[in-house]
């Protein structure tokens, strides 16, 4: 079975979003500098042309996101990002974590699940995934119960050398102290570097 891994970019300052999130300005005031490193030089929308420029670095770290077999979110991520279309990448199930039903643009999509106990997603989504990992993305909510819970298994930051000042962060109200984390590797990409620690129960 694969494991549970948070995948997000974020700021020196620790914003995964800059400030005045809306459903029209999902990644807030000046959000979207922080996923540069894999939409670069991206024109008129073009994301696809994007990505196929990616090399190095950042092209391992992106294929190995795009190799995961389901994913974990949060309401706020989803919904700001206009549901992904219903498709994340390659079909996979998305599970969405969120105490209120999902909208009537999203429950049209069927392999987008609204639920609202994170430990049987976890079951859910890592028998979904299969031997893939499960990509978990969130930030104020799945963050903390996963840790807590003992349900995350790693982290892997994308760390961007800017300043945001304000948005969302991604470690905002953990609800405990110290707790340790064990570093797996550090790559140094093209205008960001990749963090990936494990997180022991």
């Amino acid at each position: 079975m694969g494991k549970s891994v948070l995948y997000m970019s974020m700021s020196v300052d620790g914003f995964i979003t800059g400030p005045n999130v809306s459903p029209s300005n999902g990644m807030g005031d000046g959000g979207l500098r922080l996923h540069d490193w894999v939409f670069p030089d991206v024109e008129a929308g073009d994301l696809d042309a994007a990505v196929a420029r990616l090399t190095g670095v950042n092209k391992q770290v992106f294929d190995e996101l795009m190799a995961t077999g389901a994913v974990i979110a949060g309401r706020g991520t989803f919904e700001a990002a206009g549901g992904w279309n219903g498709d994340h990448h390659d079909g996979v199930e998305i599970y969405i974590l969120s105490r209120h039903p999902a909208p009537d643009w999203a429950a049209k999509w069927p392999n987008v699940h609204y639920v609202d106990d994170l430990a049987l997603t976890m079951r859910e989504a890592k028998a979904a995934a299969g031997e893939r990992n499960v990509m978990v993305h969130g930030a104020s909510t799945i963050v903390p119960m996963a840790i807590k819970a003992g349900l995350l298994d790693e982290m892997m930051i994308h760390v961007v050398p800017v300043l945001l000042g304000e948005g969302r962060r991604l470690f905002d109200g953990l609800g405990f102290g110290l707790r340790e984390l064990e570093p797996v590797r550090v790559l140094e990409g093209e205008g960001v570097t990749h963090l990936r620690y494990r997180v022991p129960r």
